[in-house]
């Protein structure tokens, strides 16, 4: 077994925890689904959003509305680029898997620009 990270990042709305908890759990399950994880995989995961963003933590809502207790979570400020994508959450999620698992990266809302 090994570990891969799978890669994701939406843009929020507006600077409220509402907004931010919405946007962290749409994300965290299409990153789920279209990569098929058990929460038993999750070796941890690292949010990151721009300075934009600090009316709550994202972890927060994978904690409660996701069950995810006891996944080792961080949450960091993305660098303050002058060109970068404003209120933008990104997400790495570090899975235990098999050497031949191919992660698909999610990207939604305004993020998807970030990979055209």
């Amino acid at each position: 077994m090994i570990t891969k990270g799978i890669r994701g990042a939406i843009t929020v709305e507006e600077n409220t925890p509402e907004a931010i908890g919405a946007a962290t759990i749409k994300l965290l399950n299409a990153m789920m689904e279209r990569n098929n994880i058990e929460l038993d995989s999750i070796s941890h995961t690292i949010f990151t959003v721009t300075k934009d963003l600090n009316a709550d933590f994202p972890a927060k809502y994978a904690r409660i509305n996701l069950k995810w207790k006891d996944v080792p979570m961080m949450c960091l400020n993305e660098m303050a680029v002058p060109t970068g994508l404003a209120k933008c959450l990104r997400v790495l999620i570090v899975v235990n898997c098999s050497e031949t698992f191919e992660p698909e990266f999610v990207y939604l809302e305004g993020a998807a620009d970030l990979r055209k």
